[in-house]
């Protein structure tokens, strides 16, 4: 975390002396650093907006910098704290049903749901992860078990059990 603040006040030192130069002539060159291309052209063609936009911009360039950051840490995959997104969850339970058991205990799930079940639900019942139960869910679709449908209240996927 100590590096990651480093990081972002070298890019905040940088901006300003890069807003600084912006007074000399070459408006707009903070903005291209931090990810505002658009803008930047335009402080660079019109002198920082007539010099009017760069002096504002010396107030804005903290939010430029945590908003450059923020967007670098969301296409790495990781949280504004530093946890990796894509990450998948680790279940708690010791014993979780795979394979053929996880199949019967979506379809008892199913059965005391009216032979409708919903991922969220298989998840609750079963102590299965959501991509688990989503692609046994799927297994049994391919296979003719099952239909999937939206509910026309919520617009969530619900699969239909329809021998039960």
């Amino acid at each position: 975390m100590n590096l990651e603040n480093n990081q972002q006040k070298d890019r905040l030192l940088v901006s300003y002396i890069l807003c600084a130069v912006g007074f000399f002539g070459l408006g707009g060159l903070h903005r291209l650093y931090n990810g505002k291309i658009g803008t930047g052209l335009l402080w660079l063609c019109t002198f920082g907006l007539f010099y009017i936009g760069q002096t504002v911009d010396l107030l804005l360039i903290p939010n430029m910098v945590d908003e450059y950051e923020r967007n670098l840490r969301l296409k790495a995959g990781v949280s504004p704290l530093g946890v990796p997104l894509n990450q998948t969850v680790v279940a708690s339970q010791v014993h979780r049903p795979t394979g053929n058991q996880l199949m019967i205990k979506l379809i008892e799930a199913a059965e005391n749901k009216s032979g409708i079940l919903t991922v969220t639900q298989g998840v609750k019942f079963t102590g299965a992860s959501f991509a688990e139960v989503e692609a046994t869910l799927n297994e049994m679709y391919k296979s003719g078990y099952v239909k999937i449908d939206n509910d026309p209240n919520t617009g969530a996927v619900i699969y239909h059990f329809h021998e039960l």
